[in-house]
């Protein structure tokens, strides 16, 4: 799937180290089912042999994927519920004519408007674009190509590179340049680079749906099928001076700090000067580039490349940012390759909930301020702290019981963990839209206008002190994260809610659920690229190197347990791709039932459903993790997702513990139980 957000969530996926998940917006269960259903089992299968399926198969066999979606799971089917509330916000808010003008309202309603006007979008086509294709028309030399594309990172657009303002990795509080890869069309390198039967095809599905996008535009079909070689051309080579998901984990690797006349020096055809005075960037002190091999290769094209196919490539560039903000032809051709090629998804979703996702996208916390004031409970956010320090107190005891960490490494590892900043619900502060217009004209310049906001946002940022206030993700989103730069973990209002979170459940379904996700989440501090990164966020080397080495051996095990581990057909989960989170699922979950076994110490706590406080536990635990995926969608993740399939994430944290095994009286040799000696336990 193509990633369009605004310019802030690309900052998001480089800076913020590891989400929980990645989301596909879904449909609503019943309220009144149970914490955990019994329905939702499948008692034909025992847990010793595939406690997933034993969790989870009556909900899997029940829940096929909508036509309209690539998957569906836990953390689906609570984003539509969502999606279905904010609905109602967003159409009152677009009844609403009466709003002063830049208010929260209107520009919400506005928006909304905008999007779910059809007939208007119908009329205009592709004419909204007609200033930025004229502009690129009128590119006669490599000065104008240079001044266009750094107009195009003004409109959100990483083409041929992106450039934004973030964190120093090494020195937390000073906000500095950030310049890396990009300006790719397919979701990963992998898709230009592999030569498989699949990729093949699919590449030549891509140059064919350009050339019919091309042609939407105008001209003849030789013209357009030219201009789509073109592209194809020019990204293969872009993709071929990518480095790989796995390389980009490695922050170390991904850090070259340089002055800009380093930076000239390496880059002869590429003038910063210009390009930064195209991109408002007024800040010429030093900058980090992620990959200057890639930076090389775009230098030597930048000479090589006829200017012409240099201009088919930035008219691709907008055209697919644009087009599903367009007429139907435009939406339609985009769906067919980037949702039903790439993804599986056999329908497009209905309107309304395209509109409200770019409403989201866009504008996101100007609709979670509606969205929290309508929804979100504030004990809550209480309880939800109260289990977070609760956890913390978990952690803490086992860093220092720990028997493989010294005694120095504990020491920084613990001064860590106390500094983790916590946030839950909302920003303290709402982000302030001022300067951004939003009407009920064409939406496709509304999303431009808001991308170019966000945009100037951040590069505003160069020189400021850090805002640690700020948040990553919008309220109503059902996920969470942490950031290493603010060493901090942060829980959205949109997953304080069942499966994740039940004010009505007993502590073990809430210790199985959102305890789990907050161990996660303090996990990631800890995990293979998060413990790099000390207590204030620098990436800093804290560990001794006898320590370092033995964490290494132990997550180790969490690698080869993945590598072995077959999705669909002879496809295996990326071991090292899936590191990270897989590690953090394996810390989660143990410290979570650590926790909870803290809080109900000498309590008698009765069965329910015949089942124990502990089975409880392991049960919220893996509903978390149900899903049914398209095969194509499953290809694509592991191409691209950090984060294993559910089968895994539940099957692969809880065959390492044994507290799992004795909640279910598993003895020795069942294949959820691992032999000693392959078992992995960190934390």
């Amino acid at each position: 799937m193509p990633d369009r957000p605004v310019l802030h969530a690309r900052i998001r996926r480089l800076f913020v180290a590891a989400t929980l998940f990645v989301l596909a917006a879904s449909q609503p269960e019943s309220a009144a089912s149970k914490p955990i259903d019994p329905l939702n089992l499948d008692p034909s299968v025992s847990p010793g042999l595939d406690f997933y399926r034993f969790a989870n198969g009556g909900w899997i066999d029940r829940n096929p994927v909508p036509a309209d979606e690539s998957r569906w799971g836990s953390f689906a089917v609570l984003a539509k519920s969502n999606q279905d509330l904010l609905r109602s916000v967003l159409e009152e808010a677009a009844r609403t004519r009466s709003a002063p003008h830049g208010s929260t309202i209107q520009r919400v309603g506005d928006l909304y408007a905008s999007a779910m006007d059809s007939v208007r979008a119908e009329i205009d086509g592709a004419r909204p674009l007609a200033g930025e294709l004229k502009s690129i028309a009128r590119i006669s030399d490599r000065d104008q190509l240079l001044d266009a594309i750094a107009h195009l990172q003004t409109l959100g657009l990483r083409a041929p590179f992106g450039v934004f303002a973030a964190p120093d990795a090494k020195q937390s509080t000073d906000v500095i340049v950030q310049v890396f890869q990009g300006g790719l069309g397919m979701p990963d390198r992998d898709y230009y680079t592999k030569t498989d039967p699949a990729s093949q095809k699919l590449r030549d599905q891509y140059v064919a749906h350009m050339g019919r996008m091309f042609r939407m535009l105008g001209g003849d079909s030789t013209a357009a099928a030219a201009q789509a070689a073109a592209v194809m051309k020019i990204e293969t080579e872009l993709a071929n001076a990518s480095l790989t998901r796995v390389q980009r984990r490695d922050q170390e690797a991904n850090y070259h700090k340089m002055t800009l006349d380093s930076l000239a020096s390496l880059t002869p055809n590429l003038s910063w000067i210009r390009l930064y005075e195209g991109m408002g960037i007024a800040d010429r002190r030093a900058l980090n580039v992620g990959q200057p091999e890639f930076v090389k290769q775009l230098d030597r094209m930048i000479a090589s490349v006829p200017i012409e196919d240099w201009k088919s490539y930035l008219r691709w560039n907008v055209l697919r940012s644009s087009a599903e903000y367009l007429s139907s032809a435009f939406v339609n051709e985009n769906f067919d390759f980037f949702q039903r090629a790439l993804s599986g998804t056999s329908e497009m979703r209905p309107r309304w909930r395209r509109a409200l996702l770019t409403v989201d996208r866009s504008i996101g916390e100007a609709l979670g301020e509606l969205y929290v004031a309508r929804t979100f409970k504030p004990e809550a956010k209480l309880r939800v702290e109260a289990m977070v320090e609760s956890l913390r107190v978990e952690l803490r005891e086992r860093i220092q019981t720990l028997d493989w960490m010294g005694p120095q490494t504990k020491q920084q590892a613990l001064a860590k963990l106390e500094a983790f900043a916590v946030k839950i619900g909302y920003p303290a502060q709402w982000r302030d839209y001022s300067g951004l217009e939003i009407d009920r004209g064409p939406l496709v310049l509304n999303v431009m206008r808001a991308q170019q906001f966000e945009y100037r946002r951040n590069i505003a940022k160069l020189g400021r002190p850090v805002d640690r206030k700020e948040w990553s993700m919008t309220p109503p989103t059902v996920n969470a994260y942490y950031n290493s730069r603010f060493n901090e973990i942060v829980f959205p209002a949109g997953i304080l809610q069942p499966p994740f979170f039940d004010a009505e459940a007993d502590d073990a379904v809430n210790y199985g659920g959102i305890g789990s996700v907050i161990g996660h989440e303090l996990t990631h501090g800890f995990d293979d690229q998060g413990r790099k990164s000390d207590a204030v966020g620098n990436l800093r080397d804290w560990w001794t190197p006898e320590d370092a080495k033995r964490y290494e051996e132990r997550s180790s095990k969490v690698e080869r347990q993945a590598s072995r581990f077959v999705v669909i057909d002879t496809l295996k989960i990326n071991g090292k791709l899936t590191l990270g989170e897989n590690l953090a699922d394996l810390g989660g979950v143990s410290i979570a039932y650590g926790a909870l076994q803290r809080s109900l110490a000498n309590k008698r706590m009765p069965k329910i459903d015949g089942f124990t406080p502990a089975q409880r536990f392991f049960l919220a635990y893996a509903q978390l993790w149900r899903q049914n995926v398209r095969d194509a969608q499953a290809k694509l993740l592991l191409n691209t997702d950090p984060h294993a399939p559910g089968v895994f994430r539940t099957n692969g944290p809880l065959s390492n513990l044994p507290e799992f095994a004795d909640a279910f009286g598993l003895e020795a040799g069942a294949p959820m139980v691992l032999p000693e000696a392959e078992r992995a336990r960190i934390w």
